[in-house]
């Protein structure tokens, strides 16, 4: 009896872990709203790039194949916050190539057919040429890989804030939205024994901890810098 109980809170927590990161990566995936808003209201992509959202979109549609019960059986929620982010993805992609000029929209689109045909070569030889054990094998190490070359971003941000001193680039509610997606999957992990999904997310969290520890540091200094002026009247 004892055993059963323990069980269900077992699954119970697992799943609530995993609906929490969904959740938090909600968040993350409307916070390029404000920079898309402003490129239709311009009707121009100006000096933005389209090229992190095409990293996010294959990054997405690897580990949504990764979630996958072919794949992956038990983990079903890596799968459906991957869709929901392919999909956010694909409609910034395309209101990008909308108002984008012609070289870069073209451009574009030969980097989102790239994306679905290195997708489909990636179904195409986990189906047809690995059995069960090695597809998650092969496909969880490029969801790794994968997730790893996202953190590229973070370190950026990090390195930005401390040659600057400032946190102005680093919001503070997407820090923590980074940080709590991340922790969230990491424990979701965890409970489903899968280091395919708490190694990368481990790592996230680390890198959330550092963003938020550095924000508090520097806001505060900024504070400081105010209270205390360079030339006293």
């Amino acid at each position: 009896m004892s055993s059963m109980v323990f069980s269900s809170v077992y699954v119970v927590c697992s799943d609530a872990a995993g609906i929490a990161g969904n959740i938090f990566a909600f968040v993350l995936f409307l916070s390029p709203i404000t920079t898309f808003r402003r490129i239709i209201r311009n009707e121009s992509t100006e000096q933005f790039s389209g090229m992190p959202y095409i990293y996010a979109l294959l990054n997405c549609l690897i580990c949504l194949w990764y979630g996958m019960p072919l794949v992956s059986p038990g983990i079903i929620l890596v799968a459906t916050v991957n869709s929901s982010g392919a999909v956010f993805q694909l409609i910034y992609i395309s209101i990008f190539i909308r108002y984008a000029e012609k070289r870069v929209k073209l451009k574009m689109l030969g980097f989102l057919i790239s994306i679905f045909a290195i997708f489909a070569l990636i179904v195409f030889v986990s189906l047809r040429f690995l059995d069960s054990p090695s597809r998650q094998l092969f496909v969880g190490y490029l969801s790794v890989a994968s997730l790893i070359s996202m953190f590229a971003s973070p370190l950026l941000i990090i390195n930005l804030v401390i040659k600057m001193r400032s946190v102005e680039y680093m919001p503070f509610s997407l820090s923590l939205a980074t940080f709590l997606m991340s922790l969230a999957f990491f424990v979701y992990g965890m409970f489903k024994h899968d280091a395919f999904i708490y190694v990368p997310n481990g790592i996230g969290t680390v890198l959330g901890t550092l963003q938020l520890a550095l924000y508090t540091y520097y806001n505060s200094a900024s504070r400081e810098d105010l209270r205390h002026p360079l030339i006293d009247p």
